[in-house]
């Protein structure tokens, strides 16, 4: 089963609630998260700055066409992802924004797309406002649970803390329809893990979510808008020795839009997440750019040309 666990019991650090979350994070990957100050109204303003953003006509969406990017920012349309390469590439519409550095900051010089320019839609009231504002929200209950997380598995949360001053944190959103052509190979998102460290997603209140448990059963997992599923990625598991578990998860789609909204959050570009110990240094922000060129078929396509040209 997948635990169900308060955020005031972990702030709190309730010795039995900070249990259930080693618990989470050792041995399941997923975890769902209620009492937090992003509750169900919060969450359906941002659905609905999503759902408007979504209902554009194409030409609309594509005037932020993230394929003439050379980032993950902005629109990408149905098709242009890719998580598993012996699928289809994934069927689900994205608007994709992160975190932007000023311009005086050391690691804006260097032109890091992981720290790219957002690009927002025109006339759409309230759109960036609203995103902008739950993406701050969802930041503070990550950063947070990150540092609960770090006690929990006995790491230095400090450190952890330290990490994420400059976090390469995105945020996105949408599962459109299960069309009638979809086949085997045909998923919202095919099974995968996350790239990065913690993800916390808030949904509509739909099902689709899928998670390969240990007996290697695929579970849905379903919960009420304001309660939030959270699992962590490659990055986290990779970065603790595997204190962590990065868990295979998927969204087969159903006959509905799914409105879901996962902020992925990842430490600074150049934190060393290689294992402690291990002599080895792996750079976040390299770890990520490598995942985001496999996956992102803009990106591929342009990795690709400029080893051709190389």
């Amino acid at each position: 089963m997948i635990p169900q666990l308060d955020m005031a019991r972990l702030q709190a650090r309730e010795p039995e609630e900070m249990a259930r979350l080693a618990k989470a994070v050792r041995e399941v990957g997923f975890l769902t998260l209620g009492n937090t100050d992003l509750d169900a109204g919060r969450v359906a303003r941002a659905m609905a700055a999503y759902r408007a953003f979504f209902a554009q006509p194409a030409a609309a969406k594509a005037a932020v066409d993230m394929a003439r990017t050379g980032a993950n920012r902005g629109w990408g349309g149905s098709g242009s992802e890719q998580v598993d390469p012996a699928a289809n590439p994934d069927y689900k519409e994205v608007f994709d924004c992160g975190r932007e550095l000023a311009a005086e900051d050391p690691l804006a010089d260097r032109g890091l797309a992981v720290y790219a320019p957002n690009l927002w839609p025109e006339g759409l009231d309230r759109f960036r406002e609203e995103v902008e504002g739950y993406f701050r929200d969802a930041m503070a209950i990550g950063q947070d649970l990150l540092q609960a997380i770090a006690e929990a598995i006995g790491a230095d949360g400090a450190v952890f803390l330290d990490a994420f001053r400059q976090p390469m944190a995105l945020l996105r959103s949408n599962y459109p329809p299960r069309p009638d052509w979809a086949g085997d190979k045909d998923f919202g998102i095919a099974a995968h893990t996350d790239y990065g460290c913690l993800t916390l997603l808030a949904t509509g209140g739909q099902p689709g979510l899928e998670v390969l448990m240990a007996d290697g059963s695929w579970q849905p997992v379903q919960v009420e808008p304001g309660v939030f599923v959270i699992n962590f990625g490659e990055m986290l598991e990779m970065w603790t020795g595997g204190a962590a578990k990065a868990t295979l998860h998927r969204v087969r789609g159903g006959p509905e839009e799914r409105l879901s909204v996962p902020l992925f959050l990842n430490p600074t570009h150049d934190t060393n997440v290689a294992p402690a110990g291990s002599r080895q240094v792996i750079r976040a922000g390299d770890h990520l750019a490598r995942r985001f060129n496999e996956t992102y078929l803009h990106l591929a396509e342009a990795e690709s040309e400029t080893k051709k040209a190389g």
